[in-house]
């Protein structure tokens, strides 16, 4: 049920198989008409995995970034 205000209560039961707490953060998407919720940690989780798929096995963004900005130093001459 949603209220007058627009809010909406998650079953405890629902909150606890998800590991929702009290405060805690979700994200929500609308896919086909439906409304989705999850934890932020789990879209977090998602994205970083999607992520990892995308690159070769072995390679790192924050050693790419890392070696990037060193080159940028010298190159500036810092």
């Amino acid at each position: 049920m949603v209220d007058t205000s627009g809010r909406m209560v998650i079953p405890s039961k629902m909150r606890q198989t998800l590991g929702i707490e009290g405060g805690g953060e979700l994200v929500v998407s609308i896919e086909n008409g439906c409304l989705h919720l999850f934890p932020k940690a789990v879209g977090r989780n998602a994205a970083r995995q999607a992520v990892r798929e995308l690159l070769p096995s072995g390679d790192s963004l924050a050693d790419d970034l890392s070696l990037d900005r060193e080159k940028e130093a010298k190159r500036e001459g810092v």
